[in-house]
């Protein structure tokens, strides 16, 4: 079982930046592959961003490539989403996401979620 805990998102104009942060716990976390998804109004969820166990592998949607950066601090068991330059489309609900094979929009744990709005 693995717990997850989102902080950070709120409110922000065009063009401006946000950081979330994800502190997980629960047995194998280390192994599991981690990142984000994100679920706006009257839209399925999408995934944002994954990295995974070792940081070898990190991936992200096209919508965010340039703009977003994700890492993973094994030490403090965290996962942080640096958006940057953000747009009113990456408005919605954050979830931090893990798996034990890879992160998609049907992840097999996620958090509570954080909002994200992003003014005009």
């Amino acid at each position: 079982q693995v717990q997850l805990v989102e902080s950070g998102g709120g409110l922000v104009q065009a063009g401006g930046s946000l950081r979330l942060s994800c502190a997980a716990s629960g047995r194998g976390f280390s192994r599991y592959d981690m990142g984000w998804v994100r679920q706006a109004p009257g839209k399925a969820r999408e995934f944002v961003a994954a990295v995974d166990w070792n940081g070898s592998r990190i991936a992200y949607a096209d919508p965010v490539k340039g703009r977003f950066t994700i890492s993973r601090d094994y030490a403090k068991n965290t996962v942080v989403l640096q958006m940057s330059s953000l747009k009113p489309e990456d408005t919605g609900v954050y979830y931090c996401a893990a798996d034990a094979l890879i992160v998609t929009s049907d992840a097999e744990y996620r958090g509570q979620g954080t909002q994200v709005t992003v003014s005009s």
